[in-house]
């Protein structure tokens, strides 16, 4: 009697779960599928971690057609389009990864990117970078194990910065009235500041508000800006070419030649041979003729002239003596042995009194 019931409870079950499967089709189908295409992404990973690109895109895709909503999937399809330079499909594929996962940034970050670098479309940039300034985020904290509080905030201060880089090219390649572009301008130079104020030691930021500030014409907070990124980041050298520039069109040529030096020298450790050698030896050129042009100069220039030539020669002697130059991010680096003068030297913006200066430096 026992073996009896037992049988009957099994074909009972039996019979609700074929019962529960055909009432649950669709259902029981889209999980088939989503393991089925989970198994794909997991090939598509593979590849992509042995840079099989042809084979990562062909297997993450086989596997989203399964389970479209895999957001890491379509953020990764999306870097790999960016490395073929097929940008509209990135966009795409990125736009898929915040469309099932609206709080995945970084794929915000990069649609915001690409839309602003490769294709011009700086409105549709500016909106993904708002979405991540509004996102409000739940902060955790656990000591020595979690803290998602500083890459929320740098998160913001990133999409602060792309912002202000995004309208500064908007008012540049705008066909609107100069009205609008220093509007925009505006826009540039409040953005960078929102971010400086998340993040206050980002040299590229400093730098970019230096650079908004010349154009829209404020000579006074450009230098300035150009001066705290100098601090921040003695050398890397668009600061120290902007800064001549502007002391140049200023009319300070002595202060002027001094920092196209600097300049110069960090171009060269660059490359010997670029076009911004180029740049910078004609700006140092026009530099000498307007000093030269005054008499009063003529003998100031000399000194100069002499005085310069032998810095250049000593930072030159120094940084062979020691070690290579090293570029850390396109950026000029120095290694531990290398004389700490020179980086004090090239840190040095003694022209603060030029530029109305009323902050703490």
């Amino acid at each position: 009697m026992r073996k009896f019931l037992s049988f009957i409870f099994t074909l009972v079950l039996i019979a609700g779960l074929c019962a529960a499967a055909y009432y649950n089709r669709a259902y029981l189908k889209v999980q088939f599928n989503k393991v089925y295409g989970m198994y794909y992404v997991y090939k598509g990973d593979q590849a992509y971690k042995e840079l099989k690109m042809n084979k990562a895109i062909r297997l993450y895709n086989q596997g989203l057609h399964l389970y479209p909503g895999h957001y890491g999937a379509w953020y990764n399809l999306g870097n790999i389009y960016v490395a073929y330079e097929d940008y509209y499909s990135a966009l795409n594929a990125y736009s898929q990864a915040f469309k099932y996962n609206p709080n995945m940034m970084v794929a915000r970050m990069n649609y915001g990117i690409i839309s602003t670098e490769k294709l011009g479309n700086f409105d549709a940039a500016i909106e993904q970078y708002n979405k991540i300034i509004e996102t409000e985020r739940h902060l955790l904290s656990i000591p020595y194990i979690y803290d998602n509080k500083v890459s929320s905030k740098e998160n913001k201060a990133i999409a602060y910065y792309n912002t202000g880089v995004t309208y500064r090219l908007k008012s540049l390649y705008t066909n609107e009235s100069w009205e609008q572009q220093r509007l925009y301008l505006s826009k540039a130079i409040a953005s960078y500041k929102k971010s400086l104020e998340i993040s206050p030691n980002r040299y590229d930021t400093q730098y970019n508000l230096g650079v908004a500030y010349h154009i829209a014409g404020d000579y006074n907070s450009a230098g300035k800006c150009y001066c705290r990124a100098i601090k921040l980041s003695p050398m890397s050298y668009e600061a120290h070419y902007n800064l001549a520039v502007l002391l140049r069109k200023m009319k300070h040529y002595d202060e002027a030649y001094e920092e196209i030096d600097k300049a110069s020298t960090l171009i060269s450790a660059l490359d010997e041979n670029s076009s911004l050698q180029e740049y910078a030896a004609i700006v140092m050129n026009d530099i000498m003729r307007n000093v030269y042009r005054n008499d009063e100069y003529k003998s100031a220039l000399r000194n100069i002239l002499e005085e310069e030539k032998k810095k250049t020669q000593k930072y030159t002697k120094k940084a062979k003596k020691h070690s290579e130059v090293i570029l850390v991010n396109g950026k000029v680096s120095l290694d531990e042995e290398t004389d700490k003068s020179i980086v004090e030297n090239f840190g040095k913006c003694p022209y603060l009194s030029l530029f109305d200066e009323d902050d703490n430096f």
